[in-house]
């Protein structure tokens, strides 16, 4: 098996953010972009997302597979079956202080996901993914210009760490 054909780090990464959230008394929250192939109530859709509690109080029959995470939740009193692909899961955080880890939002989606742009869609690409395209600006004389080391916003002294004892 090469790289190519190696299975997602996504599911790995899901458990083992899952597993620190509970580890620290966290709530696991999982951020999912719905389509067709994603099972929730849909009265709780927002914007093509849903936001779902994956923790241990909220859910029952918890399975972190590595196509899909499976559990039984209550919305409004009422048993669901939730069934959601693991590569729709866009988000995976702690209720409490928001660290976690988001990924990256999958490019093969329905006309649905399309018309409803995620929000964090607007987040910045790595720099590995992103394009950049660099311009050489020379002056008159075909040399580089010479710059001068950027000031710190808001023109005050360079910020200074102090040793406290």
């Amino acid at each position: 098996m090469n790289a190519l054909e190696s299975t997602s780090t996504r599911p790995y990464l899901i458990r083992a953010l899952y597993e620190w959230c509970t580890d620290n008394g966290f709530t696991p929250y999982v951020a999912v972009l719905v389509d067709d192939s994603v099972q929730v109530p849909r009265e709780y859709v927002k914007n093509g997302e849903i936001v779902l509690n994956i923790s241990y109080d909220a859910t029952s029959s918890l399975k972190l597979g590595n196509d899909f995470i499976e559990f039984k939740a209550r919305f409004a009193g009422s048993a669901r079956e939730i069934m959601v692909p693991v590569d729709r899961v866009i988000a995976i955080y702690a209720r409490e202080n928001g660290q976690g880890m988001a990924f990256p939002v999958p490019v093969t989606g329905s006309a649905e996901d399309a018309k409803q742009p995620s929000p964090l869609s607007k987040v910045p690409a790595a720099p590995a993914e992103e394009a950049r395209i660099v311009q050489l600006v020379t002056d008159e004389n075909g040399k580089p210009p010479e710059h001068e080391p950027p000031k710190p916003p808001g023109g005050g002294p360079r910020p200074a760490l102090k040793r406290v004892k």
